[in-house]
């Protein structure tokens, strides 16, 4: 668990096994308002859908790679994906509970906002407190 304050965030999430485009982050905390107070749990669930179309930006292979090898690159993908939506996450979720806002408005989920330009994360994707376009 990491510390802030009388804020816990627990820092052990589990990676998936095998990723799909639907990729969920779950975050577990808990807070007390002084060390004499009882900790109260919360969690909240970060969704995103990536978007699997191919980049027409990359330069195409000489060869069509096999179908195990365009798995390979796909769940190399989504493991990337997941990784950045799991710290953006983590980091959005420590910013929110540090700046002193209310705990009890934290969502059971969100579903991540894409940039629109690239369809993909970026710095404000899981700042679930900023309003959503």
């Amino acid at each position: 668990m990491k510390t802030q304050g009388h804020v816990n965030i627990d820092a052990a999430v589990s990676t998936p096994y095998r990723f799909t485009s639907r990729l969920d982050v779950r975050l577990s905390y808990r807070w007390r308002d002084s060390p004499d107070h009882s900790w109260t749990f919360g969690s909240i669930t970060f969704q995103h859908e990536v978007d699997t179309r191919p980049d027409y930006t990359l330069p195409v292979p000489k060869r069509k790679p096999s179908r195990a090898k365009q798995e390979d690159e796909l769940q190399e993908k989504l493991y990337r994906v997941w990784d950045h939506l799991r710290s953006s996450a983590m980091h959005s979720l420590r910013e929110y509970l540090k700046s002193g806002r209310d705990r009890a408005a934290i969502p059971e989920t969100f579903p991540v906002t894409t940039d629109s330009y690239t369809r993909g994360l970026n710095n404000y994707s899981t700042q679930f407190w900023r309003d959503q376009p």
